[in-house]
């Protein structure tokens, strides 16, 4: 955005110094007339029958009062220039900073020195503002290039398995569709999952009315087949817990919590138990499996894109893509609630999702 340009915020200040400097120089003048020059006579005897009188006095205090104003006046400048420079320099730090970083470098930090003030607590909100920026643009860049890769890989293996089939056209026919299905399967849940966190991620969702019990009811209906064919139990405990938003997207992160928590579980005779309540003005959603034990350190790692939890127990029939708790991350988010995942010490995880009530 184009301005017209104007006086710098230092000249400015210098300005305002100098002015308040002649301002004061010249009140004190009116107050040394108005209370002590106006009662000396204005007569040949002066005061008490002593000269010299009003006039003399007057010629005399002028000329010293003129010079004591420019005086006043050049060192409120100089004076003022130098102050305003000291008090903006901080400033001169930040823009040089915000200048910085809009040049793509978001690794400069400020780092003020001294004490508290305005200026310091301006420059720590900066570099707070710096190390999320740089932390997101990592975060994404690092998600754009596990993005290619995961979308490189089924493309990469359909074009080997055409070219096969190109070289060899006695082979058979019903092995290589079989093969070409499961790819293509496995590249359009990627990208549907893909655009979903996109989606999720932005908050572009018509709120509604959404009762987590029933959305918790309907995914552990649709997730029950795949349970029985593990030899998983599952159970649906609790009463109504209403929220505002997405039936679409709730619906979408209880599914991909109890589907994660049938398939990282024990080979047979595990369980997962899935719990709503409401407490207070927050509606919860708890998730429980059995499982092995859990490293603390894999766990705050699970919701972050492409981790698929390696050390946890999964068939390759559903090794997903390593997005579902990412999803249910983003989704919890775009939802103004809170997402907590801990190990349980008899092994297996337990997610805990958070989100704001409705009456």
């Amino acid at each position: 955005m184009r301005r017209r340009p104007g006086l710098s915020a230092r000249w400015k200040l210098t300005l305002s110094y100098a002015g308040f400097l002649a301002v004061a120089g010249a009140l004190l003048l009116a107050v040394v007339w108005v209370f002590l020059l106006r009662y000396v006579p204005d007569n040949s005897q002066g005061l008490l029958g002593i000269s010299p009188n009003r006039y003399l006095l007057v010629r005399t205090f002028a000329p010293a009062a003129a010079v004591a104003m420019g005086f006043l006046l050049v060192f409120g400048l100089v004076g003022g220039w130098f102050l305003a420079g000291r008090m903006l320099a901080p400033l001169t730090q930040i823009t040089d900073a915000a200048r910085t970083a809009g040049n793509g470098s978001l690794s400069h930090r400020i780092r003020m020195k001294g004490r508290q003030d305005e200026f310091r607590e301006l420059s720590d909100a900066f570099d707070s503002m710096l190390e999320q920026l740089e932390s997101h643009v990592a975060e994404q860049q690092r998600f754009a290039a596990n993005a290619s890769h995961e979308l490189r890989t089924p493309l990469a293996v359909s074009q080997a398995l055409l070219d096969v089939a190109r070289k060899d056209p006695t082979r058979a026919r019903g092995e290589l569709i079989e093969r070409l299905h499961t790819v293509n399967t496995r590249a359009i849940g990627l990208t549907e999952a893909l655009l979903l966190l996109s989606r999720s991620d932005r908050g572009t969702f018509t709120r509604e009315s959404v009762d987590l019990s029933l959305v918790a009811e309907e995914a552990a209906e649709t997730l029950l087949p795949l349970a029985e064919r593990r030899g998983i139990t599952l159970d649906v405990t609790g009463g109504a817990a209403r929220t505002s938003g997405s039936a679409e997207l709730l619906l979408r992160m209880v599914t991909n919590l109890v589907q994660n928590a049938i398939v990282h579980n024990l080979p047979a005779g595990g369980t997962v138990t899935v719990h709503t309540e409401a407490w207070g003005n927050t509606s919860v959603v708890r998730v429980e499996n059995t499982g092995p034990p859990l490293p603390p350190e894999l766990v705050p790692t699970l919701t972050e894109p492409f981790q698929r939890g390696t050390e946890r127990v999964r068939t390759e029939e559903h090794a997903g893509v390593g997005l579902g708790l990412a999803i249910v991350h983003s989704i919890v988010r775009a939802h103004d609630g809170t997402l907590d995942l801990a190990p349980r010490p008899a092994g297996g995880l337990l997610v805990t999702v958070r989100l704001p009530g409705t009456p």
